[in-house]
């Protein structure tokens, strides 16, 4: 079983700034790419951000250059740093990651979310 416990999310005003933290625990031998994915009410959950174990990111067009990505693999935990933050911004923020629970057998899990709201 894989655990990831997201953290940071809040209330700010736009333009203002907020960290997320996602740890991930249990039983696995290693943690794939990891990702962090928004959604809110009525609408799919989309990507934001995801980083692969050697570091190389990708980020959804609409918070590049707002929005940074990280991960520390001693520490099996995922960085959202999201800068000028917009009302559209608002959502409910998840923490995805894709871990080797044995030989050959990966499975993708997520966290509880954490809920990001901005305020105009």
């Amino acid at each position: 079983q894989v655990q990831l416990v997201e953290s940071g999310g809040g209330r700010v005003q736009a333009g203002e700034s907020l960290s997320l933290s996602c740890v991930a625990s249990g039983t696995f031998l290693s943690i794939g790419p990891m990702g962090w994915y928004r959604q809110v009410p009525g609408k799919q959950r989309e990507l934001v951000a995801t980083i692969t174990s050697s570091g190389s990111t990708n980020y959804t067009v609409s918070v590049k250059g707002r929005f940074t990505i990280s991960r520390d693999n001693a520490k099996n935990t995922v960085y959202l740093r999201m800068n000028s933050l917009k009302p559209e911004d608002t959502a409910v923020y998840y923490c995805g990651a894709n871990t080797l629970l044995s030989y050959a057998t990966w499975r993708d899990s997520w966290g509880q979310g954490t809920q990001v709201t901005v305020s105009s």
